[in-house]
């Protein structure tokens, strides 16, 4: 089995079934566990995407990590994938808005951006961080 990743974004959501929807569909990414609360909401949800991985849930779930949420706004996440032009055509057959069609970067890297629907920034890109170590 491969190692776990280090470092995992967590984002909440109002509608956080649509998120899954969206990375799931959209994005490619697969669930890989999600938890929902008696009342439908998700409580913990565990999505990758190569050897990365983003947790989210619910807002609203009352738990200390939605408290401290509350107010937090939109945040990026980047991802690294092989492909930008397949991925970016992935997104735009699902739906997803791009704000940033595929380019190529003055450093090297080939990328987009989309934005999901509640705002956070999703970047997708041939760079690979710390690949150069």
């Amino acid at each position: 089995m491969a190692e776990a990743p280090h470092i995992c974004p967590t984002l909440t959501y109002e509608d956080a079934k649509a998120a899954i929807s969206l990375l799931t569909d959209g994005f490619g990414f697969r669930a890989n566990a999600v938890y929902e609360t008696e009342d439908g909401r998700v409580a913990h949800a565990e999505l990758s995407y190569g050897n990365g991985m983003v947790m989210l849930g619910s807002k609203g779930t009352g738990s200390e990590f939605d408290k401290l949420m509350t107010d937090a706004g939109p945040v990026g996440v980047f991802v690294h994938v092989d492909d930008v032009d397949e991925h970016h055509a992935r997104a735009v057959a699902h739906g997803v808005e791009i704000v940033m069609p595929p380019r190529d970067q003055e450093y090297g890297s080939r990328d987009y951006m989309a934005r999901d629907g509640e705002g956070n920034i999703w970047s997708f890109g041939t760079y690979s961080p710390g690949a150069a170590e």
